[in-house]
C-alpha cells in the first residue's frame, strides 16, 4: 500500500492481502559484510569492494582481480583439473563394514557422465571445484522428479544467486539454464561452502588472506607498469617563466603526454630549470618484493598445493617425485576432496540414502597409478598370496575371465593336498 492510499483509504476499504510465499531476507553475515565475496555480494566484490588489507593503498582483493595473478590461477586450476578428471564413485557401507559400489545410483550418472543436457560431467565439476577455491561458494541446481530422483546437476554463475533466509530454512534466487528465474529450497540445491563460520556464509582463502594476496598483487602491478615500457609514476617541477596560464598548463599537458603515451617512449622535453622526480618503486624495493616470494610461496601455502605441482622446482626433484605426489595427495588433495564429497553427499543424497551409508569417494588411486611391470609384481603377489582370485585381478585390467579362475590358488610351498599325503605315507 502507497502513502497516499493511507492517506487518503476510505473507512470501508479492503484489508491488502496477506503474503502467501514465506517471507525471506539476505542472511546478516552477506548483508553486514560489505565486499564479502559471498553468494548475494558477488558484484560489489568484482567491483573492488573485495577483501581490504589494513594497509589502505594496497590493491583490493576480489576474485576476479585474484585471479589475474598466475599463481592464484594455478593452485585453483590444479585443485580442480585433479579432482574433476578421477572418477567419483558412490559406494555403501553395508552392517558388516564391507563398502559394495553402487554403480546404478543416478548421481553415479550425473557425477561422471553427463551432468546436465549436453554439458559432460568432468565440466561441471571442475567448474564447482575453481569456484569453490577461488570464490569459497559455489552453487548447482539439482532438482528431484516425482519419484524423488536426481533429473540434474546444474552449475549456475555465482555472481546471479541471491541467499535468502527465513529462519534456519535457506532459499536461493537465480536464473537456471533454461532461462527461468527460480526460487529454490537448500533441498534442491547444491551449495559448497569453504571456512563457513556460520555453516552457511562461505568465505574465500584470498579474503582470510587478503593482506598477503594484496602484497603480491601490488608487486605483479609494478612488474607490469615497468614491463609495459611506460614512465611510472612520478612528479615534474616546473619553473614559472610563462608569458600566460594557457602556455604553462599546454607545457603541463606535453609533459603529462610524454610520461603516459608508451609512444612518446618516456622522454618528455623540459625547460632549463624543469625537474622530474620518480615516485614509483626503486629497484632495491622491487627486490624485497620478489626476495618475499609473495607470489609463489605464500599463495601456494594458502592453497596447500605444493611448490613442485606449480613448476617450483627448488624443493624437489626428480628423485623424490613420487613422495611429492603423495604428499600432494595427502596434504591437499584429501583436504579439498573431502570437504567436496560431504557437501555433495548432503545436497545430492536424500536423509534416508545417507543413513543407509551411501556415499560419494573420490578414486584418487587413479593419480598414483603405478607402472606395469608394478602393476604385474603386484597383482602376482596378490594372487599367489594368497587373497585374491586370477579373476578378480584379470577384470582389473580390463581381460576377460578365465577358465577355473575364480578359486583361490594357494602356492604348492604354503598348502598341501592331505590326501596326496596319505597316500604317499601308504
Amino acid at each position: 500500500m502507497t502513502l497516499l492510499s493511507r492517506i487518503f483509504k476510505s473507512p470501508g476499504a479492503a484489508a491488502p492481502a496477506v503474503r502467501a510465499e514465506p517471507p525471506v531476507q539476505a542472511p546478516a553475515a552477506v548483508a553486514a559484510a560489505p565486499g564479502n565475496v559471498l553468494a548475494g555480494a558477488g558484484w560489489p566484490g568484482e567491483m573492488g569492494w573485495g577483501g581490504q588489507s589494513r594497509v589502505q593503498s594496497l590493491p583490493r582483493v576480489s576474485a576476479t582481480a585474484a585471479q589475474k595473478h598466475a599463481t592464484v590461477f594455478s593452485c585453483c586450476n590444479v585443485i580442480a583439473g585433479d579432482l574433476s578428471k578421477i572418477p567419483l564413485k558412490v559406494y555403501q557401507r553395508r552392517p558388516d563394514g564391507r563398502e559394495v559400489r553402487l554403480r546404478d545410483h543416478p548421481a553415479a550418472w550425473l557425477m561422471n557422465n553427463e551432468s546436465a543436457p549436453g554439458v559432460p560431467s568432468v565440466v561441471a565439476r571442475f567448474a564447482l571445484a575453481y569456484t569453490f577455491a577461488l570464490r569459497g561458494n559455489a552453487f548447482a541446481y539439482a532438482p528431484r522428479d516425482g519419484g524423488g530422483e536426481l533429473e540434474l546437476v546444474e552449475t549456475l554463475n555465482p555472481d546471479a544467486v541471491a541467499v535468502l533466509r527465513n529462519g534456519r530454512e535457506r532459499f536461493y534466487d537465480f536464473e537456471d539454464g533454461g532461462g527461468v528465474q527460480r526460487r529454490a529450497p537448500a533441498r534442491t540445491m547444491v551449495h559448497l561452502r569453504y571456512m563457513a563460520l556460520d555453516g552457511w556464509s562461505g568465505r574465500s582463502p584470498l579474503e582470510v588472506a587478503a593482506e598477503s594476496i594484496g602484497v603480491a598483487l601490488a608487486g605483479q602491478e609494478a612488474a607490469a607498469r615497468n614491463a609495459s615500457g611506460t614512465v611510472v609514476k612520478a612528479y615534474v617541477s616546473m619553473e614559472d617563466q610563462y608569458e600566460s596560464d594557457e602556455d604553462y598548463l599546454r607545457n603541463q599537458r606535453r609533459v603529462r603526454s610524454a610520461l603516459n603515451n608508451p609512444d612518446a617512449n618516456g622522454i618528455p622535453i623540459l625547460g632549463m630549470n624543469d625537474k622530474i622526480n620518480r615516485l614509483d618503486l626503486s629497484a632495491a624495493d622491487q627486490e624485497l618484493l620478489a626476495s618475499r616470494r609473495f607470489d609463489r610461496e605464500q599463495i601456494a601455502s594458502v592453497y596447500r598445493v605444493p611448490p613442485t605441482k606449480l613448476q617450483i622446482l627448488e624443493f624437489g626433484v626428480k628423485a623424490n617425485a613420487e613422495q611429492a605426489a603423495i604428499d600432494y595427495l595427502t596434504d591437499c588433495l584429501l583436504h579439498w576432496g573431502k570437504q567436496l564429497e560431504d557437501q555433495y553427499a548432503l545436497s545430492l543424497l536424500t536423509e534416508q540414502e545417507r543413513r543407509s551409508g551411501i556415499f560419494f569417494r573420490h578414486d584418487f588411486d587413479t593419480l598414483l597409478r603405478p607402472t606395469t611391470k608394478e602393476r604385474y609384481e603386484a597383482w602376482a603377489k596378490a594372487v599367489g598370496g594368497p587373497f585374491l582370485t586370477p579373476n578378480e585381478a584379470r577384470r582389473k585390467e580390463g581381460y576377460d575371465d578365465a577358465p577355473d579362475g575364480d578359486r583361490i590358488y594357494p602356492p604348492p610351498n604354503m598348502t598341501r593336498d592331505s590326501n596326496e599325503k596319505e597316500s604317499r605315507d601308504a
